[in-house]
């Protein structure tokens, strides 16, 4: 791949364009996962809800501009979905949707 620049140049130009996802994936699982240790969770528990709460905030964020709201605010959404954990960000939103369509 050292032969290849234009695979460097995709992959930098890739990385600038994700890179607020990128982070706030990486911030999620890294808040859950100090919250679980800190908490007393079991390992099991932090390989389990780490990733996901990562996976949840990568979702999350590219869907951030649907709502209005910037894509470089992804990596604070990443840590509050990190904060609250898989379960509370699923009361949190299942609270907003269900706020949504009572208003229509």
């Amino acid at each position: 791949m050292p032969d290849r620049p234009e695979t460097w140049a995709w992959l930098a130009t890739w990385l600038e364009h994700n890179w607020p996802a990128i982070y706030a994936g990486g911030v999620a699982c890294g808040i859950a996962a100090l919250r679980i240790l800190y908490g007393g969770g079991t390992l099991r528990r932090v390989l389990l809800e780490a990733p996901l709460c990562g996976f949840l905030a990568l979702a999350a964020s590219h869907g951030l501009e649907l709502l209005g709201i910037p894509a470089t605010t992804g990596p604070f959404f990443g840590g509050v979905i990190g904060l609250l954990g898989v379960e509370g960000t699923r009361a949190a939103a299942k609270k907003f949707v269900e706020k949504k369509v009572d208003a229509q």
